[in-house]
C-alpha cells in the first residue's frame, strides 16, 4: 500500500504496476549497487566479456578453462548494476490545464502519470525528484532516494497549478547541463510549441547520456474537435482570444493536428526518445504499462 494517501493516485493500480520492474534503456551511472546495468564493469551474475590479465588483477577471476584451450591468462568480466536517477518534469503551463467535459485536465492526468513514476522508482530503492516548468522553472525537488523525500515529491505534484506560456524547451536544455549523472529524464506534457524546439533539446540530453521518456498528453477534444457552432477559443497561456465557425476551420485544423504529430512522431524517432502518445479518456494506468513493458526489451544497453 501507499506510504501516504493521494487522490491522483490509485493503489490498485500501483500494485499492478509494480508487478514490472523500471529499467532504464541505457547504462546508468548511480552511487549504490542496484538494478540496471552501469558503464563500469563490476560483479554481478551476467557476464559482459574476457580481457587479457594485467598484474594486480584479482586472481579469483582469471579463467582456467581460458587458459588451458589458449594458454594465455584471461580475466572474466561482468556487467556493473547500479541503481537509477529519475527526473519527472511535469509541464505546468497554462495550456495543460484543458480539459473538456467528463474528462481529467491534462495537468491531472500528468499527477498521476509522475506521482505513479515516482513511486515505482522509489519502491525499487533508485532515486526520483521532480521539476515543475512553465515560463520558468517553477519548482525543483532534485533526485534522493527515501521514503520520506517521495512524499515531498507527491506534495510537490498535489500543490502543482497551471499558469502561463511554456518555456519548457529552454528548461530541458537546463535540465541537461544540471543532472550531471546519466539519468533517466521523464517529460509530461502537451508539447505545444514547434518540433524543432523539442528536437534540440531533446539531442542535448541524449548528447549528456540521459535515458528520455515523454509523454504526449492530449484531450478527447483537442484530436475530434467537434464544435458544432460558433465559438470563442481562449488562448490558455496568454495569447488573443479568437471567435470562428468550427465547421469552417474543422479540415485545416485537422491537417495541421496530423502534421504536427507526425513531426513529434519524427522528432522522437530521430533522437531515440521513448515517446509515448496519451489521450486523456484512457486510464493512465495503459500507457504507463506500455512504458514499462517496452523498457523490459531494451534494457541496460551500453
Amino acid at each position: 500500500m501507499l506510504p501516504v494517501t493521494r487522490s491522483f493516485l490509485d493503489p490498485l493500480i500501483l500494485s499492478r504496476l509494480s508487478a514490472i520492474p523500471l529499467h532504464a534503456r541505457f547504462a546508468m551511472q548511480g552511487n549504490i549497487s542496484g538494478r540496471h546495468a552501469s558503464p563500469h564493469r563490476g560483479s554481478s551474475v551476467e557476464f559482459a566479456e574476457y580481457r587479457k590479465y594485467v598484474p594486480g588483477d584479482d586472481l579469483r577471476r582469471l579463467d582456467w578453462r581460458a587458459f588451458g584451450r589458449t594458454d594465455r591468462y584471461y580475466v572474466k568480466e561482468f556487467e556493473a548494476d547500479t541503481n537509477l536517477r529519475c527526473c519527472v518534469v511535469v509541464d505546468t503551463s497554462g495550456s495543460m490545464g484543458f480539459a473538456s467535459k467528463g474528462y481529467p485536465s491534462k495537468i491531472q492526468y500528468a499527477r498521476s502519470v509522475a506521482g505513479s513514476t515516482a513511486y515505482l522508482a522509489s519502491q525499487q530503492g533508485d532515486s526520483v525528484g521532480v521539476s515543475l516548468a512553465a515560463g520558468s522553472l517553477v519548482q525543483n525537488i532534485p533526485p534522493r532516494r527515501s521514503p520520506a523525500h517521495l512524499k515531498v515529491v507527491l506534495d510537490t505534484l498535489e500543490q502543482a497549478k497551471t499558469e502561463g506560456a511554456t518555456e519548457l524547451p529552454r528548461i530541458l536544455h537546463e535540465v541537461a547541463e544540471t543532472v550531471r549523472q546519466r539519468a533517466l529524464v521523464v517529460v509530461i506534457s502537451d508539447f505545444f510549441a514547434d518540433p524543432s524546439e523539442w528536437k534540440s533539446c531533446f539531442e542535448h540530453l541524449r548528447f549528456r547520456k540521459h535515458d528520455v521518456a515523454a509523454f504526449h498528453l492530449l484531450d478527447p477534444q483537442e484530436i475530434g474537435f467537434e464544435f458544432q457552432r460558433p465559438v470563442r477559443f481562449l488562448d490558455m497561456e496568454g495569447g488573443n482570444a479568437l471567435f470562428v465557425d468550427p465547421i469552417e476551420i474543422s479540415d485545416r485544423y485537422q491537417l495541421a493536428l496530423r502534421e504536427f504529430l507526425d513531426r513529434m512522431k519524427q522528432v522522437t524517432i530521430e533522437t531515440g526518445v521513448d515517446y509515448h502518445r496519451v489521450i486523456t479518456s484512457e486510464s493512465y494506468e495503459q500507457p504507463l504499462m506500455r512504458f514499462l513493458i517496452g523498457r523490459t526489451r531494451t534494457r541496460g544497453v551500453r
